[in-house]
């Protein structure tokens, strides 16, 4: 493949890739808006502490074989068909041993409808795991714009259905029904979407020749999920179901701006990185361009958050969850760092080296828990900031291991993404100071967002960054 073609689907990649995710989080906006206002902090809460649960075997039915697949130069059917009945099989074991552990998780949380609630969720493990394999395919062939629809269609129609049921007062329930539309829907939707389909000939040859560099994604997947909700874990244990809906509200809001950058970059790292492995010196530029873009997007979506969380919340979902205004505000800023982990774990893995990616991760995980556990007794709060502090002291070891694979240098990192860190909170700061003055909420929400795109946009036009005159020019071809 020319170096000009892998740059044309690099940057047709990204383009439906943050079209996806910008999508995604524009209907998780709204959507969000409408439920957090119609239900109680209690009922986030109630369905935040499961999470972890769900997410944890979701993790066990994919086994790490998405990425096991991407980095086969050409999967077979068979290849597939392996995977398909391999997390097919694991969700159905996963789903009945939920089953029977759901009273304990209600005795662990001293919530006794989580029983029920519990169980109800759990099913959607069953529908999740026939996507796993199209998932794959997907990814592998990085078929992004259908993705982008059909993933979108599915959210809409989730959404509406647990809006409903919110206003007929359905509570919790509202929050379940919406986990499993959209998986069902997004799962069965793939099918449409690909021509490979399953057959009944079942051969786990290739599940276990892949399992020698798929189970070490698997525990770092697990290890990962673990590290998102441990939190909420915790919290879940020692405070009520109230401050818990207040964590996961602004955990939420912090996920949807942060996802839509890594999401956007992860769904096309490892394959154009794997596709450069061979060539060091371009997978290097490839990883730092990357790097910038990560950089150029991630900061000021997040920094710009964190500057109107109080009247982003008042506003939008009610004085209600004001106990979630200064956890936001502390997310964002780890929020921010969030899409380089995506980044460099995509890089290590396109290099095969799924034993750093494993250690890495599950080192980070120790050390939040060591610390969290440490700092508990000095409040939510406390911890949220210990969290976000290790959260981006963590990435010098990625950096480190990025070093010793291809070369990279931590000077060379910094010129990357320290100008877009500092115009994005220079730019923040001075919104934030010059519109003190205002009082109307609305008022100020708007004209603080307005004011920080066009002062951002200014400030790289001056500064000349070629990012944004990457992204110009990307979006008058597609124009024109």
């Amino acid at each position: 493949m020319s170096k000009e073609t892998l740059k044309e689907k690099t940057a047709k990649g990204l383009f439906w890739s943050a079209l996806n995710n910008g999508s995604m989080q524009v209907l998780n906006i709204v959507i969000g808006i409408f439920l957090a206002r119609l239900l109680s902090t209690a009922d986030y809460g109630l369905v935040g502490m499961i999470a972890v649960f769900t997410a944890v075997a979701t993790a066990l039915q994919e086994s790490g074989f998405t990425s096991a697949l991407a980095n086969l130069e050409r999967p077979t059917d068979n290849d597939y068909n392996s995977v398909f009945w391999f997390s097919t099989i694991v969700s159905c074991i996963s789903y009945t041993v939920l089953f029977f552990c759901a009273p304990l998780i209600a005795n662990f949380y001293n919530h006794p409808e989580l029983v029920a609630l519990s169980r109800f969720i759990f099913v959607s493990l069953l529908f999740s795991a026939i996507g796993t394999a199209p998932l794959a395919y997907m990814f592998k062939n990085m078929i992004i714009k259908e993705t982008t629809i059909l993933r979108s269609t599915s959210l809409l129609i989730s959404g509406i259905v647990s809006i409903t049921l919110a206003l007929n007062g359905y509570g919790y329930w509202s929050l379940a029904w919406q986990q499993i539309t959209y998986i069902t829907l997004v799962s069965l939707g793939r099918f449409f979407i690909i021509p490979w389909r399953p057959s009944l000939k079942i051969d786990f040859t290739p599940v276990r020749q892949m399992f020698g560099f798929s189970y070490k994604i698997l525990i770092t997947s697990i290890v990962n999920t673990v590290s998102q909700n441990v939190l909420t874990l915790i919290f879940g244990r020692l405070y009520s179901a109230n401050a818990v809906g207040n964590f996961t509200q602004a955990l939420k809001w912090d996920n949807m701006a942060s996802m839509l950058v890594s999401g956007t970059i992860g769904q096309v790292a490892q394959p154009i990185l794997v596709e450069l492995k061979s060539e060091q010196d371009r997978q290097v530029q490839a990883f730092r361009k990357m790097l910038r873009f990560t950089a150029f997007l991630a900061f000021p979506a997040m920094f710009g958050l964190a500057m109107v969380s109080h009247e982003f919340i008042v506003v939008t979902i009610s004085e209600k969850w004001n106990d979630s205004i200064e956890m936001l505000r502390v997310l964002c800023i780890s929020g921010a760092f969030l899409p380089f982990y995506t980044l460099y774990q995509n890089l290590i893995i396109s290099r095969g080296k799924s034993n750093i990616y494993l250690w890495c991760t599950v080192s980070l995980i120790v050390a939040q828990i060591l610390l969290v556990v440490v700092c508990h007794t000095h409040g939510m709060i406390f911890m949220v900031y210990v969290y976000t502090l290790i959260t981006i002291l963590w990435l010098l070891v990625w950096q480190y291991f990025a070093h010793r694979e291809i070369g990279v240098k931590l000077h060379h990192v910094l010129m990357d993404i320290l100008p877009y860190m500092g115009a994005s909170a220079a730019v923040m700061l001075a919104v934030y100071c010059s519109t003190l003055f205002i009082q109307n909420l609305y008022v100020l929400l708007l004209v603080r967002i307005v004011f920080a795109a066009v002062l951002y946009f200014v400030l790289m036009k001056v500064l000349g960054a070629k990012m944004l005159e990457e992204c110009l020019r990307f979006v008058k071809k597609k124009r024109g």
